[in-house]
């Protein structure tokens, strides 16, 4: 579906979902979240996301319910602003991910990982390349099956942003979202960097954060463009 006739969807679902006082709590205006697609899910849903779907269009897509995804994100900021940056890893094996994971942890001083997640990086102490996050972030839990099971074994806490078919089993906290999109995936890492940066007083307010949802943007490929 092109963004144009997405965006006209969206903007019909607005009235519907979203009351007044909620759109003012959100993290960023309700129009952003729009624009990005990151409440658009897909057609194949299992039972595990089914709670924060809040409808099925005429084409068959699920829609998040954006609330949830504003609540879920604050949370997950939450949750990390306890861990010091060092021990943060995101990951992102599905191409979208590779620059906002890359940014997020640029930013916050964490750890990133794109592409093929090397055996062992979670799990192998003899491994030239292992490391010991307390925290991981995993930009689509079934893509990054590999850091998920070895983060599982090792115990470490696990965020993941699930779209409508993903499995929540073993996660510590889940952020429903459309996980594939890349102005979607960029604008959740965007908003993590920055209410991480706050929760742990490294700025004081939004105008503080110099960065945009651009920054964090994977790059339009040339056969996209065509």
């Amino acid at each position: 579906m092109k963004e144009k006739e997405i965006m006209k969807q969206a903007a019909e679902e607005k009235g519907e979902q979203v009351t007044k006082e909620q759109e003012k709590q959100f993290l960023v205006p309700l129009s952003v979240y729009l624009s990005t697609g990151i409440h658009i899910g897909m057609k194949h849903r299992v039972k595990d996301m089914e709670k924060y779907i809040y409808k099925i269009r005429q084409d068959k897509l699920a829609v998040f319910d954006i609330p949830k995804i504003d609540y879920k994100l604050r949370m997950a900021a939450k949750l990390l602003a306890r861990y010091d940056p060092q021990d943060i890893l995101a990951v992102s094996r599905k191409k979208n991910g590779h620059k906002p994971v890359v940014k997020f942890a640029e930013i916050i001083g964490a750890k990133a990982s794109y592409g093929r997640f090397m055996p062992g990086t979670l799990t192998n102490p003899k491994y030239e390349k292992y490391i010991e996050p307390k925290v991981v972030i995993l930009t689509d839990p079934f893509a990054d099956k590999q850091a998920f099971e070895e983060a599982i074994k090792s115990n470490i806490t696990i965020i993941g942003m699930c779209d409508t078919f993903n499995q929540t089993k073993y996660l510590d906290l889940v952020i429903p979202m459309n996980n594939k999109g890349r102005k979607s995936v960029a604008l959740a890492y965007m908003l993590l960097a920055r209410e991480y940066l706050k929760l742990r007083g490294v700025i004081q307010g939004d105008a503080e954060f110099t960065y945009s949802l651009q920054d964090f943007e994977m790059p339009v490929s040339p056969r996209m463009r065509k």
